[in-house]
């Protein structure tokens, strides 16, 4: 498998479970728990969320630079 796929798919199941961390704390601050530790737990997936979504958002750029260098 790929280095591209790998970080495609890793993207893609973390945003996933921060989307499901961010949709319990909308929940849980709806029916009035008092949970503020669910909030925080939303922060680890964006710290992976970061670089793999920066590396997504640098590929094309990067392939095109490869595309122009080679005649």
């Amino acid at each position: 498998m790929s280095m591209n796929k790998i970080v495609r798919q890793t993207h893609r199941w973390v945003s996933l479970a921060f989307t499901l961390i961010a949709i319990a704390n909308f929940v849980a601050l709806g029916v009035g728990a008092d949970a503020p530790w669910l909030g925080y737990i939303a922060v680890i997936p964006l710290l992976l969320l970061l670089p793999t979504g920066i590396y997504l958002f640098v590929l094309p750029y990067l392939a095109k630079g490869k595309k122009t260098a080679t005649p």
